[in-house]
């Protein structure tokens, strides 16, 4: 019943003519009885015809006809709505992530790269008309996955970051990630192209100055969304390992060149951020994923099932019934 509508539903009032037609019935036919006088009712009072009982029933029959009618007049159909929805103007995203030392630091939990990774994961997931491509840097970088719309190999991609100083020079190399983050997307035909560039350190490494790879973002029409990842003070960091391999930390300044960020940010009409705890860090991401809005266009197909045909054949056939009964069968009937 729920996707029962009414086309016409003020026809409902006219169920209000219901209890006036009742009333009328027993009013008039109080008037219409005719009264006889006799001496004894004995000899009638065995006379129970079965017709007799069932020609006041005729009324009723009409009542119901009439319910009938107004209910078709109400015009009631089922409603079967589908929609379809195509994106008409999907975004490329390429998020570059810092894997330098220095992103193994205890002051997110359980330290900045899973922080990170965790968020980063979310994010994907819910760009599901969006193509996304990961960029990881530290001295150096490297596309970790092209930008594409294969949702499984970006989550698998993002799982799989992890720092390692024997694939990839410890450093910060800005430019380079940045750069290399905008050679991904500079042949990109979407409409839409963006970069979430992010570090917890100070430029320090690469071949390519931050600034200049800004200018190359801006050339190519390319939004830079920065993020700043560290604690404000001081946090454990990593700085040396011991002979099983295992990181030893000590407290350390934390460093981050906002000045630099929010540059590079304000030159290609993107923002900088300033993350320095989980629910911060995920709050960004949530953000960024607000402003950047993925056009979808809907179309609605509506069918719609008439239901009032069999309403009014079934008033009409008992209408007909009625009539032909009073008119024949029970016509001698009081």
């Amino acid at each position: 019943m729920e996707n029962i509508t009414f086309l016409n539903p003020h026809f409902f009032w006219l169920f209000l003519t219901i209890p006036l037609a009742i009333a009328w019935h027993f009013y008039n036919k109080n008037n219409r009885d005719a009264s006889l006088k006799i001496s004894s009712t004995k000899s009638f009072k065995n006379n129970h015809s079965l017709l007799s009982k069932v020609k006041p029933l005729l009324f009723y029959v009409r009542l119901l006809a009439l319910s009938l009618i107004i209910l078709a007049l109400a015009r009631p159909r089922t409603v079967d709505v589908s929609v379809r929805q195509k994106s008409t103007s999907g975004i490329d995203i390429v998020m570059a992530i810092d894997v330098s030392g220095s992103m193994l630091a205890k002051d997110l939990k359980p330290n900045r790269l899973d922080a990170l990774k965790k968020v980063a994961s979310k994010f994907a997931n819910d760009r599901i008309n969006d193509r996304i491509g990961i960029v990881v840097y530290a001295g150096e970088s490297y596309t970790k996955t092209p930008v594409t719309s294969d949702a499984l190999i970006v989550q698998q991609a993002i799982k799989s970051i992890e720092y390692d100083d024997s694939i990839i020079q410890d450093g910060t190399g800005i430019g380079v990630g940045l750069a290399t983050a905008v050679n991904r997307l500079r042949e990109s035909k979407a409409k839409s192209r963006i970069i979430i560039l992010l570090t917890d350190g100070v430029n320090n490494s690469g071949t390519i100055d931050p600034r200049m790879a800004a200018d190359i973002a801006k050339k190519y029409g390319i939004k830079v969304y920065t993020i700043g990842l560290g604690t404000n003070g001081r946090a454990m960091f990593p700085y040396a390992k011991d002979p099983s391999g295992k990181f030893l930390y000590q407290m350390m300044d934390v460093e981050i060149d906002e000045g630099l960020m929010k540059e590079i940010a304000k030159k290609t009409d993107g923002i900088y951020y300033r993350a320095t705890s989980n629910e911060k860090l995920e709050a960004i991401y949530d953000n960024i994923n607000k402003l950047e809005k993925t056009e979808i266009k809907e179309k609605k197909f509506t069918n719609y099932n008439e239901l009032f045909r069999p309403l009014l054949l079934v008033a009409c056939g008992l209408l007909l019934i009625e009539v032909l009964l009073r008119n024949t069968i029970l016509r001698g009937f009081i």
